[in-house]
């Protein structure tokens, strides 16, 4: 199990790829990472931002993809392995467009045959010069491209045939290491959008989930140390394996944090403890990395209120409530790993069933309704229910309709 943070950096958020060579700022990376190794962590996620990484289509820029790699190494020297995310994109409600992709240059950044292939090479680039660093796990394709559909139409297949492109290109240019890609949290709860549970669950190494207590409202709608809402990463891990085809396949909570107002700030200790204990029952999980390791400065404007307090740590690197409590909680994890709770009651959920499984929905309240009561139940889609030996790899011995 591994235990990490998306990491923030502290003195100029992800702008730090703009000021990587003024004097002082790798020393600031580094105590950064001191920082968040001294918390128990073991990994780091970090963000490449597409403009200043190819501001042209036929450009990579040498220099940024040598700071990524010297960042890399920072985080191996104080004993941090690097998760890498290549395509931003969307990052903290801002999007991050290369100027050959807006106005008078206008392409649609999933459908567009240019567009594609130019992604792809930033990808290999990326993927051939990190594969030899012995603390690199490997790429994430970008951070939430889903939030960028507004902008740029999609349909679900044609979502599908980005992800294999790109997901392809990555293992042709780096097979040992796993490439994965994420979504946030409409593609398991709108039934409209393009981005589908399926392709969340069987595309890439691994499943990525971002269980965030703002969607659908849901901290709003239940209370912040509701069971609802301390159940949360636990459900929708839970509901990400219902639609994987193998039933062995890993999850990996990549996003997972305390945002206020929604966790008001002297309830995040109590609500990441026992979030923390619910997801862990929880069977495949690679591991959890939090959202987010430090503070947003204030000196930075414009960004959604709830972003400047997501860290563990404050930008001069001093430890939250927050942070002491997840450090706490993981380094007994570690000590003595909670036991995996076998699911033998699995919840049918219809098809589709993106609507209702979303908080507020009525198989969400149903499944909420057993785990208050002391359950762990499993879920699995209605055309797999009478799969004895699906059920069977699950685990499952009992099928329930939720109504």
């Amino acid at each position: 199990m591994r235990f990490g943070a998306n990491y923030t950096p502290s003195q100029h958020w992800w702008h730090v790829w703009l000021d990587f060579d003024t004097p002082g700022v790798v020393d600031g990376i580094r105590r950064d990472f001191d920082a968040i190794a001294g918390l128990g962590l073991d990994h780091v996620r970090v963000f490449a931002s597409w403009p200043v990484f190819q501001p042209n289509r036929g450009v990579v820029r040498p220099r940024a993809v040598a700071q990524l790699v010297e960042l890399t190494r920072l985080a191996g020297a104080a004993g941090l392995d690097v998760s890498v995310d290549a395509l931003q994109g969307h990052l903290s409600s801002f999007d991050f467009y290369p100027s050959w992709t807006v106005t008078w240059h206008r392409r649609n950044l999933f459908t567009d045959p240019a567009v594609v292939e130019a992604q792809a090479r930033l990808l290999r680039i990326l993927a051939e010069a990190l594969r030899g660093e012995p603390n690199y796990l490997g790429l994430n394709l970008g951070n939430e491209p889903n939030n960028l559909v507004a902008h740029n139409p999609v349909t679900a297949e044609e979502v599908d045939a980005w992800l294999d492109r790109l997901l392809a290109e990555c293992a042709a240019a780096d097979p040992a290491h796993p490439a994965t890609h994420c979504a946030y949290d409409a593609v398991w709860y709108d039934e409209e959008h393009p981005f589908t549970p399926a392709a969340s669950a069987t595309k890439g190494a691994m499943t990525c989930v971002h269980p965030w207590v703002f969607s659908a409202d849901c901290a709003r709608r239940y209370g912040p140390l509701s069971v609802e809402v301390t159940h949360l990463a636990e459900y929708v891990v839970e509901l990400s394996r219902a639609y994987a085809t193998d039933p062995a396949r890993m999850t990996w909570v990549q996003e997972f944090g305390a945002p206020a107002p929604h966790i008001p700030a002297a309830d995040a200790p109590e609500f990441a403890e026992r979030s923390l204990a619910n997801v862990l029952t929880c069977a495949g999980l690679w591991g959890l990395t939090w959202w987010c390791s430090h503070d947003v400065d204030r000196r930075l404007v414009d960004f959604p209120e709830l972003e400047y307090g997501l860290g563990l740590l404050r930008p001069d690197n001093t430890v939250k409530d927050l942070g002491a409590t997840v450090a706490g909680t993981i380094a007994a994890a570690r000590t003595a790993p909670p036991a995996v709770v076998a699911r033998t009651t699995a919840l049918v959920l219809p098809e589709p069933g993106r609507a209702v499984a979303a908080p507020g929905g009525a198989f969400f309240e149903a499944w909420m309704r057993r785990a208050a009561a002391g359950e762990r139940p499993a879920v699995v889609l209605a055309s797999r229910a009478a799969d004895p030996a699906y059920l069977a790899a699950r685990g499952a011995t009992a099928v329930l309709d939720w109504v």
